[in-house]
C-alpha cells in the first residue's frame, strides 16, 4: 500500500513513519468502527457534508460516540489544505479495549485517524469509453444490522478482488446470498431498463455511497425516473445501459460485462454531465467562500 503523505491520529499530526495505534484497538480486533474515503480537490474535501452524513449514520447504528462536526470538518480541512489533489481516509473506531471479548464497559474512548494519499485525478478513458466489469463469484452475506454503512470490516471484498489477477478489468459486480444485485466490490450500481434509472435496494447488504445518493438526487432534480428496489441477474442481463459510482471516480459506464459488449447509453452520459456540472458549481461555491 502506498505510504501516506500526511497523518493524524486524535487531531494530532504524526510522521507516517511513526503513526501507531494501541494493539488492544478494538477496529483491529473486530473491525468495529467506520470509515470514509474522501475525495479533496483544491485543498477542499469534497461532497463532506454527505461524507459526515453517512458517518453519523453509522455512529448511531454502531453506537459509537458521534465526534463534534466542527472538529471533523477543521481536521479534514487542515489535511487536505495546500493540496491541488488528494485522497483522505477518515476511520473512528470504538478505540482500546478496557477489557478482553466482545463485551463493551462504556469507558471505551473512540480513536480518530485521518490519513491523506496523492490522488493522480480521474482515468478520463474509463469515464469516456467505460471500463471492464466481471461477476464475482463470492456472495455477500445478508445482514440488516450493518446494510448501508461503511464499516471496518471488509473481508467479503478483499476475498472478492483476489478472484481476478488481469489488470484490464477494473470491478466485479457482487450479488447477496439470497441471488440479489448489491454492488460492485468498491463502487454503486445503475441501470437503466426502459429508460428508467434503477439501483439495487440496499436494506439487506452494501454499502450506501455518497455519491449514489448523488446521483440519485441529481437524477430527480433532472426530473428522471430513478428508483431503489431489489434487483437480480435477470435485470442485469436485461438492462439498456449500466455504470458504477464512487465518490473517487464518479460515474463510470461499463462497456463490457463478462466479455459482453454493454456500449454507454444516452442516460448515462446525461448524468455524466449533469455530475460534472454539479461538482464544478460546487467547486466554485467553496472558492469563493
Amino acid at each position: 500500500m502506498e505510504k501516506p503523505e500526511a497523518v493524524l491520529i486524535d487531531g494530532e499530526p504524526v510522521a507516517a513513519e511513526e503513526a501507531s495505534v494501541s494493539v488492544l484497538e478494538r477496529g483491529f480486533h473486530y473491525g468495529d468502527g467506520l470509515f470514509e474515503t474522501i475525495a479533496c480537490e483544491a485543498g477542499r474535501p469534497r461532497l463532506l457534508e454527505r461524507h459526515l452524513q453517512r458517518l453519523r449514520g453509522g455512529c448511531e447504528r454502531l453506537g459509537l460516540a458521534v465526534p463534534t462536526p466542527a472538529v471533523l470538518e477543521e481536521e479534514l480541512a487542515g489535511i487536505a489544505h495546500g493540496t491541488s489533489r488528494a485522497i483522505v481516509k477518515l476511520f473512528l473506531t470504538r478505540g482500546s479495549a478496557v477489557m478482553r471479548g466482545y463485551g463493551l464497559t462504556g469507558r471505551e474512548r473512540p480513536t480518530r485517524v485521518a490519513l491523506r494519499y496523492p490522488w493522480p485525478g480521474l482515468d478520463e478513458s474509463a469515464q469516456e469509453q467505460g471500463i471492464r466489469v466481471r461477476l464475482a463469484s463470492l456472495r455477500l452475506g445478508e445482514n440488516p444490522a450493518l446494510a448501508g454503512i461503511k464499516h471496518c470490516n471488509r473481508l467479503e471484498q478483499v476475498l472478492a478482488r483476489r478472484e481476478w489477477t488481469d489488470p484490464k478489468i477494473a470491478e466485479a459486480l457482487l450479488f447477496s446470498s439470497s441471488g440479489a444485485l448489491v454492488s460492485g466490490i468498491a463502487s454503486n450500481v445503475f441501470l437503466v431498463c426502459d429508460s428508467k434509472l434503477v439501483t439495487p435496494l440496499l436494506d439487506r447488504c452494501g454499502v450506501a455511497g455518497v455519491m449514489r445518493g448523488l446521483v440519485l438526487d441529481i437524477a430527480a432534480a433532472a426530473g428522471l425516473c430513478a428508483q431503489e428496489r431489489r434487483l437480480d441477474a435477470a435485470d442485469l442481463e436485461q438492462a439498456d445501459e449500466l455504470f458504477l459510482t464512487n465518490a473517487l471516480t464518479g460515474i463510470r459506464p461499463v462497456r463490457e460485462l463478462e466479455g459482453a459488449q454493454r456500449p454507454a447509453g444516452p442516460l448515462t452520459r446525461q448524468l455524466q454531465r449533469e455530475l460534472a456540472a454539479h461538482l464544478a458549481m460546487r467547486g466554485a461555491e467553496a472558492g469563493r467562500g
